[in-house]
C-alpha cells in the first residue's frame, strides 16, 4: 500500500479498526506506526508496525527491507479528520499525500 492509497482508504470513510483487522495489526497496541521503504519516495510501499515491535526506532528493518518512521497512526488521522472539514474539504487526496510526505521528510 502506498501513502495515497492509504489517504483515499480513510477519506473514503474506513475505519481504522477495520484497517488494522485487514493489516493483522493490534488494535490493543499502545500505537501503530507508519513507515516508508527506503529510500523515501513519495510512492514507496508503507508498512505499518506496532511501536512494542519497533521500540519507536525511526529506521527499522522487516523482512530484509529498511524502512524509515513517517509518523504514528494517531497524527495521520488527526490530519485525515482535518483534510475533511470545511475548510479543508477541497484538498485533493493527491494534495494531501504531498502535504503529509513533506511533513514526514522534513519536520517531523
Amino acid at each position: 500500500m502506498k501513502l495515497a492509497e492509504l489517504i483515499q482508504f480513510f477519506r473514503n470513510g474506513g475505519s481504522y479498526e477495520e484497517f488494522c483487522q485487514t493489516q493483522s495489526l493490534d488494535t490493543k497496541s499502545e500505537v501503530v506506526e507508519i513507515y516508508m521503504e527506503q529510500p523515501l519516495k513519495i510512492d514507496n510501499n508503507l508498512a505499518f508496525f506496532e511501536i512494542e515491535k519497533t521500540e519507536g526506532n525511526i529506521e527499522y528493518s522487516y523482512n530484509g527491507i529498511k524502512y524509515s518512521n513517517l509518523f504514528d497512526f494517531y497524527y495521520f488521522l488527526d490530519a485525515i479528520e482535518e483534510s475533511n472539514n470545511d475548510d479543508n474539504q477541497a484538498l485533493s487526496n493527491e494534495e494531501l499525500t504531498k502535504l503529509l510526505y513533506n511533513y514526514a521528510i522534513n519536520d517531523a
